[in-house]
């Protein structure tokens, strides 16, 4: 399939104008294939050529203002239309189209449940072509009229309010103009609960084996929903500018989310129906409010072309975590951005493929598919968050309002969105721009405090070009009077510019504790003095602000990765700190570094069994800590009660790490933990997976658990278990599926290669180390970005950090047969093994 070009697109933008898409959708010819007739109605300003996308199973016919158009004509996914003449032009395409089983184009699932049938589409970012024709790209916006034929129990969801004429013949409201990759179609027999706020019509759907878990948490989703609408109202002038606000939750998505107007998709995993935490409950609310921001930023207003993704994508990243605590019980939301978010963008601005937030030039779509990632989500936040410190939020918010009206219905670029923002402050947003988006890496600020007569002095070193507004915390011990145990009190805070030209002098002795950017509010390698890094690692959990602890937590990861301190250190203040922690997301967040980077991949295979006993050990503590909870707050989980999720998640990373299969078998034959939880199927499925892995269960055990859980979820449970095996035929079947078979769906292919990789297997996964490189290159082929991807993120051999894994990815990586969302992966992988092998030889 051609990509398209960003001089193809401005090309075709000079030349064409388009009015409306009427398109026919019949969802009733089977389960392959769907038929699809559309009309496009567009003007063209100058004579001249251009062409149309499309990916059809089969092109049926053509015509062009009535003319007939030989179907012949059509060259892989476009179809030329030459000698175009000055005025409109009707352009009318029936076709049929393949369902997709990889979450692209027209999805299409059958829930193993109940049987029920689902379709829904993605069309972002160039997947338009595999559902209807189209001038595919975000600069052509129309608007679409659509109807559905559909079988007579479905309901049909879409950008606009639906209505059935007849049974099974459904029209969607004309939309205002969007961009091609905005449209949205959600059909099956969906449970629905609907609702009115300000006038709206507002719904969540799910599939109808979801229904009791969504009905649970009906009223939690739509509290969110309207606090987050009632709030952008206040920050935005222009009002929310589509006729509904319809939510579907839909199987085998692959991203989070999906922003379409009127009708956001979300992976439905996000319906609970196995006990989570509150700090999970915390990101999906975060996520329905990082989409409704969309509707505004990317929807309202889209980029001009794929180099401002970021003005979606971190736009909405910053206003979801800030909406959210200000309008929602979940109030320390930027907690959870410091250790599950940011983390994320420092790992990849510090890898080969970085690439500014606002890069100068994506020259096609493939090369804009590979910017969705940490720089363009965390790390364009965390800029935003920073030119809100600097700018005041009073003047950011007057720029965005300028930018909404300016641009309404329309689309822009970054220059725009910085006029915009110039025109409303004296500052100088231009160069701040240009140093902030336009470059890559992270800077390094460390702090050197010295006592003088009477006073102390602070100087800040500054490895880096980026101005920096940031907030220090200055801490002293203090005896707490009731526990008797030593805590940290806040003594000063104040702001400090960077770079400062001399060191900044404060009254009094020096601080036991220095904290430089203590609110987390830029983006930089923070490096405490030595006098404050001891006091941190010996009194972490006496500092009381979670975000600042938070702060410190992420600078003992980066002196991790960076080869700077040991490994064990950190597990060692683990072990320390987070028995006293208070903050679910730093306790989630902390043990998931420990497990997937520590123990995984920087320690050792000789010294892994210590690390995973001190995991099991520290949880065997938090599960002491929270002995005696009743059976209420099992029940009442999404309470602001930490103690249910602590617990879960200390169950959780138990079994995990477990090196024996003792315990998490006898928690699987009585089906509780002792004191609770009881076992509800993710964590048996959890439990299962491990003792696959230690090898103390078989497909006889698996096909049962299997039985008692045929849901799409047990699906996935099960084929993780039987990938896990460590046996050679359960290896050799697994691989076959994924490699070879290609009728998995994406779910499946990610849950197979989840189990597959094993680090207690490394001698019975030696052969496939090798095979991956080509076969994965041959998947990536077939199959296309999106399994290409899970490909690269989850089958690859992650375990075997040796360098013989470098030289075989190396050699991959100069195959000019690789797809770029391949390519992309392996380049991160490769340099994620070198990283794993510097910090082990470092000590």
């Amino acid at each position: 399939m051609s990509v398209l070009t960003r001089n193809e697109a401005q090309t075709r933008a000079k030349l064409l104008d388009v009015h409306s898409y009427t398109v026919d959708l019949d969802l009733t010819t089977g389960e392959e294939t769907f038929d699809s007739r559309t009309v496009i109605r567009f003007t063209t300003r100058t004579t001249g050529d251009t062409f149309v996308e499309i990916k059809p199973e089969t092109l049926r016919s053509l015509s062009l203002d009535g003319h007939p158009l030989d179907p012949g004509r059509l060259d892989g996914n476009r179809y030329p239309l030459d000698g175009l003449t000055p005025g409109a032009h009707d352009l009318t395409v029936d076709a049929t189209m393949h369902y997709s089983r990889t979450g692209e184009g027209m999805h299409r699932f059958t829930d193993p449940a109940d049987d029920e049938t689902y379709v829904y589409t993605q069309l972002f970012l160039d997947d338009v072509q595999r559902v209807f024709a189209a001038f595919d790209q975000p600069d052509l916006k129309s608007v679409f009229h659509i109807t559905v034929t559909a079988p007579p129990t479905w309901t049909v969801l879409g950008n606009g309010t639906t209505t059935q004429a007849t049974e099974g013949h459904w029209t969607i409201a004309p939309t205002p103009p969007i961009s091609t990759y905005l449209v949205a179609i959600a059909a099956g027999p969906w449970h629905s609960i609907t609702t009115h706020h300000a006038g709206i019509p507002f719904g969540i759907h799910c599939r109808r084996s979801l229904a009791p878990h969504l009905d649970t948490d009906a009223d939690e989703i739509l509290d969110i929903t309207r606090a987050c609408y009632d709030r952008y109202h206040q920050k935005f002038d222009e009002p929310y500018p589509f006729d509904s606000y319809d939510q579907a939750f839909v199987p085998e998505f692959n991203a989070g989310a999906m922003e379409n107007p009127g009708l956001v998709t979300f992976r439905d995993e996000f319906i609970y129906r196995s006990a989570v935490t509150d700090t999970e409950r915390q990101t999906r609310a975060m996520v329905i409010a990082h989409e409704m921001a969309h509707m505004w930023f990317g929807d309202l207003v889209t980029l001009t072309w794929w180099d401002d993704i970021w003005l979606n994508e971190s736009f909405a990243e910053y206003m979801g975590y800030q909406t959210l605590t200000e309008a929602t019980r979940f109030t320390d939301t930027w907690t959870d951005f410091a250790v599950a978010r940011k983390g994320w963008g420092y790992d990849a601005d510090q890898r080969p493929t970085t690439h500014p937030v606002a890069p100068d030039a994506v020259p096609d779509t493939a090369s804009a598919l590979l910017n969705f990632d940490g720089i363009s989500y965390a790390k364009g936040a965390s800029a935003l968050r920073q030119l809100v410190a600097w700018l005041g939020e009073k003047d950011f918010l007057a720029g965005i309002n300028t930018h909404f009206t300016r641009h309404r219905f329309a689309n822009a670029t970054l220059a725009d969105f910085i006029d915009n923002l110039a025109a409303t402050t004296d500052r100088d947003v231009h160069t701040w721009a240009t140093a902030w988006l336009r470059t890559t890496g992270i800077d390094t600020l460390t702090a050197h405090t010295e006592n003088t007569d009477q006073a102390w002095d602070l100087t800040v070193d500054h490895d880096g070009t980026r101005p920096h507004r940031i907030t220090v915390g200055t801490y002293d011990h203090s005896l707490d009077t009731l526990t008797g145990a030593e805590q940290l009190i806040l003594r000063d805070r104040f702001e400090l510019d960077i770079p400062q030209k001399t060191p900044t002098t404060r009254p009094g002795n020096r601080p036991d504790l220095v904290v430089i950017n203590d609110n987390d509010l830029t983006y930089a390698k923070i490096r405490l003095d030595p006098h404050s890094w001891n006091t941190a690692l010996t009194h972490l959990s006496g500092i009381p602000d979670g975000l600042t602890r938070a702060l410190i937590w992420n600078t003992a990861r980066d002196l991790v990765r960076d080869g700077l301190l040991h490994p064990t250190v950190h597990l060692t203040a683990a072990r320390t700190h987070l028995p006293y922690e208070t903050d679910l997301a730093l306790v989630q967040g902390v043990l998931g570094f420990a497990t997937t980077h520590i123990a995984d991949r920087y320690l050792t295979p000789e010294d892994r069994p210590t690390a995973l006993t001190t995991i099991t050990a520290l949880c065997r503590d938090l599960l002491r800590r929270t002995e005696g909870l009743t059976a209420r707050d099992w029940e009442q989980h999404h309470t602001t009660n930490p103690d249910p999720g602590l617990r879960l998640t200390a169950v959780r990373h138990f079994i995990d790490a477990a090196t024996q299969p003792d315990t998490i078998q006898d928690w699987l034959n009585e089906g509780t933990v002792p004191g609770g939880p009881e076992l509800d199927p993710e964590l048996r499925w959890r439990i299962l997976t491990r003792l696959a892995v230690l090898g103390a269960t078989d497909e006889a055990t698996i096909t049962r658990e299997l039985d008692h859980d045929p849901s799409a979820t047990g699906q996935e449970g099960a084929a993780r278990c039987r990938a896990a095996l460590p046996t050679p035929e359960a290896k050799q079947a697994a691989w076959h599926a994924m490699f070879t078979d290609d009728t998995l769906s994406n779910y499946l292919f990610t849950a197979t290669a989840q189990g597959f990789w094993q680090p207690e297997q490394t001698e019975l996964l030696h052969p496939y180390t090798s095979r991956y490189f080509p076969d994965a290159i041959a998947l990536a082929a077939r199959r296309g970005p999106a399994i290409a991807e899970a490909a690269g993120r989850h089958a690859f051999p992650a375990h075997a950090i040796d360098p013989r894994t470098v030289t075989l990815a190396e050699q991959a990586l100069a195959n000019p047969a690789l797809t770029p969302a391949l390519r992309r992966k392996l380049t991160d992988q490769t340099d994620d093994l070198r990283r794993a092998l510097a910090v082990r030889n470092a000590h």
